[in-house]
């Protein structure tokens, strides 16, 4: 068993993680241990290969495994930096600061002064939909689909029904489209779509392929393999209306029906967001506990990966700051008001830019996001088309703050 004390020690090596260690290194800590349990960094973006990422970060569009590059070469920029592969968190002693690691050289135990979660998402599985029938061979989540494909160079079958029209399972459509496989439908169970309507756009429409709203999969049938797959519309309360029932002979299910949040290892002793099972966080990335920041798709599934690393860095730098000089400032809430469905961060840090993410609970046409704190306008805007599946990203300069709750609020 080996000890070693580092300044920051990240968990994870995806976009988030990368551009935490990045924001701590460049405030000049003298040890950045990132840890990484894959066999190479970059995360879930070696398997992107579509374009469209980097548009906001680096102005400039990337493919997935093009915008891991790029950042992991920034990362090669600072000779504070340590990124270790096949690395196995096992356990976290937030007693004592101490995080064990499991890897070929044996157990490293590290004490960091301060730690940056970075553990991603992870998709949901058949079970989080409750489908009957029986189990047979064929039905993939579709970030296993997508990995098959684009690094195993393997079809995971002939003829697909994907389910969740989120925008990995959009992307898919395409992605198994132009290999071959013929997609038959993509089915959704809300009444609108659940991805960026350019994605809807290019991966749907322009290959002809039907996406119906309001269904679910009601039945999965075959012995060895998949053969038939039946879906249903849904009504208001979303079960299903007897006689709208339509069968399709596939022999390969995608799921593609949410992501959740990696913070299992966490729940112990971190505040839990209970419905998005996300690490609740402040303006600076840093969590319940003051030492333990955290950044990415561990938090709030976001849609661009772009923010995934900005916050990332934002959550490195301010790591960095605590172990300098104990930055701790004062910390006030942010509450979700009418209209809001989905709200990030959970508390606001003084000394800090406040970057809010949001969703609304319901499609609107045009709506006036305001951001208000005590009797201070913090921001006010019309947008329009406001859909649940877009996250709006608003950004309120230090300047502007002063002290007290913030609340956000969607007017119609």
């Amino acid at each position: 068993m080996i000890e070693k004390e580092v300044d920051v020690l990240v968990i994870g090596a995806g976009a988030a993680g990368l551009g935490a260690a990045i924001g701590a290194a460049r405030e000049g800590v003298d040890k950045v241990v990132i840890v990484e349990r894959d066999e190479r960094s970059g995360g879930i973006l070696n398997q992107c290969i579509h374009n469209g990422f980097g548009l906001h970060y680096f102005r400039e569009e990337l493919t997935g495994p093009e915008y891991a590059e790029r950042i992991k070469n920034i990362v090669k920029q600072y000779p504070n930096i340590d990124v270790k592969v096949e690395q196995y968190v096992h356990g976290i002693d937030y007693r004592r600061k101490e995080v064990s690691v499991v890897s070929t050289e044996g157990v490293t135990i590290y004490k960091p002064k301060s730690l940056v979660v970075a553990t991603g998402a992870r998709e949901r599985p058949m079970g989080g939909i409750l489908v009957p029938g029986t189990r047979p061979a064929g039905v993939f989540t579709a970030g296993v689909a997508q990995r098959f494909v684009n690094l195993e160079n393997r079809l995971p079958g002939k003829k697909a029904i994907i389910v969740g029209s989120g925008d990995i399972g959009l992307i898919m459509a395409r992605r198994l489209t132009l290999e071959g496989v013929e997609v038959v439908a993509v089915v959704e169970r809300m009444p609108f779509p659940g991805g960026l309507e350019r994605n809807i756009r290019q991966c749907l429409k322009d290959f002809n392929i039907p996406l119906y709203l309001s269904h679910t999969v009601v039945g999965i049938y075959g012995k060895e393999r998949l053969e038939r797959v039946i879906i249903a519309q849904l009504d208001e309360n979303f079960k299903p209306i007897p006689g709208t029932e339509k069968k399709f002979d596939v022999d390969t299910l995608i799921l593609s029906v949410g992501l959740i949040p990696q913070s299992t290892l966490f729940k112990d002793f971190l505040k839990i967001d209970p419905w998005t099972k996300g690490i609740m966080t402040s303006s600076s990335g840093r969590t319940s506990l003051n030492w333990i920041f955290a950044a990415g798709n561990c938090t709030v599934i976001y849609d661009l990966v772009d923010w995934v690393t900005e916050e990332g860095s934002t959550s490195g730098k301010f790591a960095a700051m605590y172990v300098k000089n104990n930055w701790e400032p004062a910390k006030f809430s942010v509450e979700k008001g009418q209209n809001v469905g989905l709200l990030f961060p959970t508390w606001y840090e003084e000394g800090t830019n406040l970057n809010i993410y949001i969703r609304v609970k319901k499609p609107l046409e045009i709506g006036t996001i305001r951001v208000k704190q005590r009797n201070n306008l913090l921001y006010s805007k019309k947008h329009a088309n406001l859909m649940p599946s877009e996250m709006v990203n608003i950004r309120i300069p230090e300047s502007k703050i002063g002290a007290g709750d913030i609340v956000v609020e969607v007017v119609e």
